[in-house]
């Protein structure tokens, strides 16, 4: 008699658990969809705001990394002459990128986050955009800075891959939880 008391008390949590995750898979079915934070980060402040933007929406993260990590010279924007400088004075610049996203074709919503260099976003986001295929996606931009918005990164971006279906792009300097979740509940 315990036995089958056991028995039932195990078939009843799998049932309750198979449950939860069929319910859970299909309120993400019935929004959005699958999503990605994908970002580049050169010194760590859009990296915090993409784990934020990741807890937010539930999304799973992609590091954008450049094969040749930037050193602190590298990202000397007052050096003319420094990696960064150079490859956004050449619009054609496409730094490499290490590595793709794994399941790419499980995400129907993608945020792609970056600083803002130069007043748009840094060339390796056109590496990144250029590297996946992004059909039948939703893909909305969000950035950091230290004082530009990101109106010109935007326009560039939809100027540049018109064929993307975009949602509007958000300047997201420190954001609060509360801040994330009304966005990101309005897209």
């Amino acid at each position: 008699m315990q036995t089958n008391i056991k028995r039932f008390a195990i078939m009843l949590t799998a049932l309750l658990a198979v449950s939860l995750t069929a319910c859970s898979q299909n309120k993400q079915a019935k929004g959005k969809g699958k999503v990605l934070v994908a970002y580049f980060s050169a010194t760590g402040t859009t990296e915090g705001v993409a784990r934020q933007l990741a807890e937010a929406t539930g999304g799973d993260l992609y590091k954008i990394q450049p094969e040749q990590p930037y050193t602190e010279a590298d990202l000397d924007w007052r050096n003319k002459q420094s990696r960064s400088s150079l490859e956004m004075k050449d619009r054609k610049s496409r730094p490499a990128i290490a590595g793709k996203p794994k399941d790419w074709s499980k995400y129907n919503v993608v945020f792609v986050g970056f600083p803002i260099w130069w007043n748009t976003c840094p060339t390796i986001i056109n590496t990144f955009m250029e590297s996946n295929e992004f059909r039948g996606k939703t893909v909305i931009p969000f950035a950091t800075s230290g004082g530009s918005s990101i109106k010109q990164s935007c326009e560039n971006l939809k100027s540049a891959y018109p064929a993307i279906r975009w949602k509007e792009g958000k300047l997201l300097n420190r954001p609060s939880k509360e801040e994330l979740k009304a966005w990101t509940k309005g897209l």
